[in-house]
């Protein structure tokens, strides 16, 4: 079994209030995995991302054009789809190589942080 290397990194992120400002955050986040994150499905899940983000770009656009409220949702309702799938494949990719490791070298955290983050995923 081998030694946790755990690393501390800074995550930022940003968000738009109503109100139109936007806020900048940096939050500290700790890393206890000793695996590197390279799946084989990368490519697949940033080409379904940049598809995602274009289809969500569109339906700004539907709203800023004032369409139909039940086009919007359905269009919507796609977009939360494509973006179901693609944390599928993610979710699929780290089972298959993260937790198979985790599971080899008894990294217990590894399996409670996918515990986790199933039960965000799913809400």
């Amino acid at each position: 079994m081998s030694a946790k290397n755990t690393e501390n990194e800074i995550i930022e992120h940003s968000h738009e209030h109503e109100h139109g400002h936007e806020h900048k955050h940096g939050h500290e986040h700790e890393h206890g995995h000793e695996h590197e994150h390279k799946h084989e499905n990368t490519q697949m899940v940033l080409n379904r991302m940049s598809r995602a983000i274009g289809h969500m770009e569109a339906v700004k656009r539907m709203v800023e054009d004032g369409r139909d409220c039940s086009e919007v949702l359905i269009q919507i309702a796609a977009v939360r789809s494509a973006i179901n799938n693609i944390g599928k494949i993610i979710l699929e990719d780290h089972i298959s190589h993260c937790i198979v490791d985790a599971v080899e070298t008894g990294d217990r955290q590894a399996l409670d942080d996918l515990k986790d983050a199933i039960e965000k995923f799913v809400k």
